[in-house]
C-alpha cells in the first residue's frame, strides 16, 4: 500500500515502512496528483481535504493528528467512502499546560490574585475541561458554556454564552471552528460580543482563529475595553495581522496544544487506527523514545511564596510561554517555521516538585496538575 504522509508528524518515520510505501512531504505541497495512487493520507492541519484534492484518487483512509478536524470535507468522505478519523483529546493536557502559564503570567505581570476571579469557558469538551480543571484547582469561579454538552446533560451545568460575557474576569475559548449549523462558531466573538463585556476583562483564544473577528477584537483592544489578550490562534494563518499582534499582551504561534507529549499522543491514535483499518501487524503503538525533558526535578522552597507563587515556579519550569511570545514577534513571518520546528516541551507529569516548606493545599494543587511532589 502506499501512504502519503505530512512530514511534520513526529515520531511517524520507519513506523509505517516495512508495511508500505510511505512519502513524507509538507502538509500544504500534498495535491491531487500526489494522491493518485494513494491508499492512504496522514496529515496535520495545514492539507485541505476537500473534493478538490482527493477526488479521483483512490485514498480511503485519512488521519489526523489533532484534535481539530474544520480542514477535513466530512461529507465528501463520507459520500465517498474514505474512512476519516482525528485524535480527541490528545493534546488536552498540552492545552492546559499553556493556560496555567499564560494565566500566571497575566497574574504576576497585572498583580492580582487569580483565586476569587471568574473565568467563562467557551467550549467544554476535552480541552475545555482540563482548563476547567486548572481554573478550580486555582480557586476560581468557574462559569461553563458548551450549548452541545448542554442540550445531553441539561442546563444545570452550563450558562448562556451572554452570562460567560458579563459576568467573567476572563473569557478563554475551547470550541471547534464550525461555519454552519446549529453550533457555528465562525466569529462568535464580534464587536456586539466585545461591546458586552465589562471594562477590563481579558481574552484568549486557543481554539480557532476565525472564531473571533479580527477587526472586532483590534478595536476592542485599542478602545481599552479590554484589559488585555492572550492569542495563539490567528485569521489567515500564518499571514497574521500584525497589527493584532502588536496589541496583545502574549501573542504565539499556535503551539497551545504542541507539547511532545500530545504530539505522541496525536501520532500514536492515527497509526494504531490506521493499522487496525488495514490489518497491518502492529497493534497498541506507542513512541517508544519520547524525549525526556532536561532539568524533571524541580526545586522550590516555598518558605515565605503563595501557593500562587509556588505553582507558578513550576509551571514556569516546565513551559516558558514568554520565549514562544518572543519568537513571533521577532519573525512573525516565520510562523509556520516556529511551528515546524517547535522546542521539546513535556507537560506536567513528567516532572516531579522537590518542595521545601508550602502548605499542605499547595501540594494537593501541584499533584491535581499532574505534578509528582515530594
Amino acid at each position: 500500500m502506499k501512504i502519503i504522509a505530512d512530514d511534520k508528524i513526529p515520531f511517524l518515520k520507519d513506523v509505517l515502512e516495512p508495511y508500505a510505501e510511505v512519502i513524507y512531504l509538507p502538509g500544504r505541497q500534498i495535491t491531487n496528483k500526489i494522491l493518485r495512487d494513494a491508499d492512504a493520507l496522514l496529515i496535520r492541519t495545514r492539507t485541505k481535504c476537500t473534493e478538490s484534492l482527493l477526488k479521483g484518487t483512490k485514498v480511503k483512509y485519512i488521519g489526523t493528528a489533532t484534535i481539530g478536524f474544520d480542514h477535513i470535507d466530512t461529507q465528501f468522505c463520507e459520500k465517498n467512502e474514505i474512512f476519516w478519523t482525528n485524535a480527541p483529546g490528545c493534546n488536552s493536557s498540552s492545552v492546559q499546560q499553556y493556560m496555567a502559564a499564560a494565566l500566571l503570567k497575566i497574574a504576576a505581570e497585572f498583580r492580582f490574585s487569580l483565586k476569587g476571579k471568574t473565568i467563562g469557558i467557551v467550549g467544554v469538551g476535552n480541552v475545555g475541561s482540563k482548563v476547567e480543571k486548572l481554573a478550580l484547582a486555582l480557586g476560581m469561579n468557574v462559569l461553563l458554556n458548551d450549548p452541545p454538552r448542554e442540550r445531553k446533560e441539561g442546563e444545570k451545568k452550563f450558562v448562556s454564552l451572554g452570562s460567560v460575557i458579563y459576568k467573567s474576569d476572563i473569557v478563554t475559548l475551547h470550541v471547534p471552528l464550525n461555519v454552519v449549523g446549529e453550533d457555528c462558531t465562525w466569529h462568535l466573538f464580534d464587536e456586539k460580543s466585545f461591546k458586552k463585556m465589562r471594562k477590563g476583562t481579558w481574552f484568549i483564544n486557543a481554539s480557532r482563529g476565525e472564531v473571533t473577528e479580527t477587526s472586532a477584537l483590534k478595536k476592542a483592544l485599542g478602545s481599552g475595553k479590554l484589559a488585555g489578550a492572550v492569542l495563539d490562534v490567528w485569521e489567515n494563518e500564518p499571514d497574521i495581522d500584525i497589527d493584532l499582534m502588536a496589541k496583545t499582551f502574549l501573542a504565539t504561534p499556535h503551539i497551545a496544544g504542541y507539547s511532545t507529549d500530545g504530539k505522541a499522543n496525536g501520532t500514536s491514535i492515527i497509526v494504531n487506527s490506521l493499522c487496525s483499518q488495514f490489518n497491518l501487524p502492529l497493534k497498541n503503538w506507542y513512541p517508544p523514545k519520547v524525549p525526556k525533558p532536561d532539568a524533571p526535578v524541580i526545586s522550590i522552597s516555598g518558605i515565605g511564596k503563595t501557593d500562587e507563587e509556588i505553582i507558578s515556579e513550576a509551571v514556569f519550569h516546565t513551559y516558558n510561554i514568554d520565549q514562544d511570545n518572543i519568537n513571533l514577534r521577532f519573525s512573525p513571518s516565520d510562523f509556520e517555521k516556529q511551528r515546524g520546528d517547535y522546542m521539546i516541551r513535556r507537560e506536567f507529569t513528567a516532572y516531579t516538585v522537590k518542595l521545601n516548606g508550602g502548605t499542605k493545599h499547595v501540594r494537593k494543587i501541584l499533584e491535581q496538575l499532574g505534578f509528582k511532589v515530594i
